[in-house]
């Protein structure tokens, strides 16, 4: 772009004149400019236009003329980012960014949070890290899976806040009798993002990459057909009935995406940008449910740009504040709620380096040395766990008799930083027990594979729970490969038979108990221990409205709104 040259020609006359009044020729500057002393006139008769600087030459061969600059450049980067932003000019305004990005907060401060520009409601808002690829496929963290939720539609959705499952892309769904067939009837004129028609045919094309790709086929294993009832019906055959269908359907595995293209969905907002610098999301126009009230949403990718939090402390990723820097001091809590998600303790016992009497001696320590109360203390962000779900408690491990502890165990843990100290301080304790703790850090936010599960003896992750928590914790039996790492041959059968078993249950209330009765076994025998659970947080200004939480700590993007700006 023109201005972007501009800026940058003059960014090179201010680093050699600053603002100071400077002696100089055209050639000299032409050298500096990388141009022709012709151009170089042109140049300076533009920016002295523009009141960016001040020319002044004298008559006579060899004169110099007097040249300084009035503006700094950061300034003029700011005018023109809140015009470009004020236009609704975002590729304008990105290019100007990558400009400098080191001077990207100063810049961007005043434009975060909810703003009406080019007559739309906009929300930026600033995020700490480089965004994977929204694919469904593939992504893992927690805020590409929220916003491949918004990009991408299924067959059945969740609303925020109910545990049923409800209509998208399809208007409803019946099951026969026996539940071995469920036809799901589609809406008619649904639209891809790009504007064209979504055909049967490309949800069957869709329907069929899932089932081969290894992160989703455990919920389609029991499927031994999808078809087309008609143009406008999905028919699903199940090998035995399966009541958590609907639910799995509404799944992040189950995200219905372009067979042609995984980033092209039919949610209510479209992907419009995907930079290292820029994410923006941009309503979709042919939404078939209630479009949201919000035109654009940006992510700014700003890793320098922390925000403050009230004790100066750095904000916490499962802590967002939305506004401008001038709103700081007037954002307040909005939403609160529990992530019913928790970290968690996992034993290897297929790995068989413990007796049953030393893993409950080390869940024992792990409960009773106050690591975890001093870790919430000390953060502030997270809640010892007492139940693995709302009802569902956790026992309480006793050793009657003291085992020495291996003299050595290895520990892998995954990324979130209150994991990292639960190690350490793990690992301190077992010292006194005679036993080296080895600590290997994963970066993944997930378990790829069992390669990374076999070799170790304890393990730390991270596990989320959606709106349907019974659903959401059925599903991760079946596709976290955890379980694949940990448990013996004999036990995956048997899961998976007890599994098949509960699925059969129509009556949902029933379901619940025996999946709660199969978790409580799996807790009693050491397998997993929940240990805490992070509390969720959005800090917003008065002015943006209708800020509620999901079940994955972000907000629903969709039930957001601004006040139209008065004049």
């Amino acid at each position: 772009m023109r201005i972007i040259h501009r800026l940058t020609q003059y960014q090179r006359l201010y680093q050699k004149f600053g603002d100071q009044l400077a002696a100089t020729t055209v050639g000299e500057l032409a050298e500096l400019l990388f141009c022709s002393e012709r151009h170089t006139r042109t140049l300076i008769q533009q920016l002295q236009s523009n009141d960016w600087l001040s020319w002044h030459s004298q008559v006579g061969r060899g004169k110099r003329a007097q040249l300084q600059c009035l503006k700094t450049p950061d300034t003029l980067r700011a005018t023109y980012l809140k015009l470009f932003l004020e236009q609704g000019d975002h590729q304008a305004a990105l290019a100007l960014a990558q400009l400098e990005p080191e001077r990207l907060q100063t810049l961007l401060n005043p434009h975060m949070g909810g703003q009406w520009q080019a007559d739309s409601p906009i929300l930026r808002i600033p995020y700490y890290r480089e965004l994977e690829p929204l694919n469904p496929m593939l992504s893992t963290g927690r805020a590409e899976q929220h916003l491949i939720y918004t990009l991408h539609a299924g067959l059945t959705r969740f609303n925020t806040g109910d545990p049923q499952p409800k209509p998208d892309l399809a208007h409803h769904w019946q099951v026969s009798d026996d539940g071995l067939t469920w036809q799901f009837f589609l809406r008619s004129q649904l639209r891809w993002h790009n504007g064209e028609h979504i055909r049967g045919e490309q949800l069957l094309q869709t329907l069929a990459l899932l089932r081969a790709n290894p992160r989703s086929e455990p919920n389609f294993a029991n499927i031994s057909a999808i078809g087309l009832s008609h143009a406008l019906c999905l028919k699903f055959t199940l090998i035995k009935p399966d009541y958590w269908l609907a639910h799995r359907l509404a799944d992040l595995p189950c995200r219905l995406f372009h067979p042609d293209n995984p980033q092209l969905g039919a949610g209510p907002f479209k992907l419009a940008t995907f930079d290292q610098r820029l994410v923006r999301l941009e309503q979709h126009e042919y939404y078939h449910l209630q479009h949201p009230y919000l035109e654009i949403i940006e992510y700014w990718i700003t890793p320098n740009l922390v925000m403050p939090s009230t004790d100066g402390s750095c904000q916490h990723p499962v802590r967002i504040t939305i506004g401008q820097e001038e709103d700081y001091p007037l954002a307040r809590p909005v939403q609160r709620s529990m992530s019913l998600g928790f970290c968690y303790l996992a034993v290897n016992q297929h790995l068989s380096n413990m007796t049953p009497q030393q893993i409950t001696k080390l869940l024992m320590i792990v409960q009773t040395s106050g690591i975890l109360e001093e870790l919430s203390m000390s953060r502030g962000v997270i809640t010892p766990s007492h139940e693995m779900l709302p009802g569902w408690p956790i026992p309480h491990f006793v050793s009657d008799d003291d085992p020495a502890l291996p003299t050595h165990l290895i520990l892998t843990y995954q990324p979130p930083m209150e994991l990292k100290s639960v190690a350490e301080q793990l690992k301190n304790l077992l010292v006194a027990q005679g036993c080296t703790l080895e600590i290997r850090a994963s970066h993944d936010k997930q378990w790829k594979g069992t390669h990374q599960i076999e070799s170790a003896d304890l393990l730390l992750a991270d596990h989320l729970v959606g709106e349907s928590p019974e659903a959401t914790m059925e599903s991760w039996l079946r596709l976290d490969p955890l379980w694949r790492g940990i448990l013996s041959s004999e036990q995956l059968l048997q899961q998976q038979k007890i599994l098949t078993d509960i699925q059969q249950i129509e009556l949902e209330s029933e379901r619940f108990r025996q999946l709660q009765a199969y978790y409580n076994n799996l807790m009693q025998s050491g397998l997993i221990l929940p240990l805490f659970n992070y509390q969720y947080q959005v800090n917003a200004p008065p002015r943006i409205n209708g800020v509620t939480l999901t079940a994955y700590g972000w907000f629903d993007f969709s039930q957001a709104w601004l006040p139209p700006t008065t004049t």
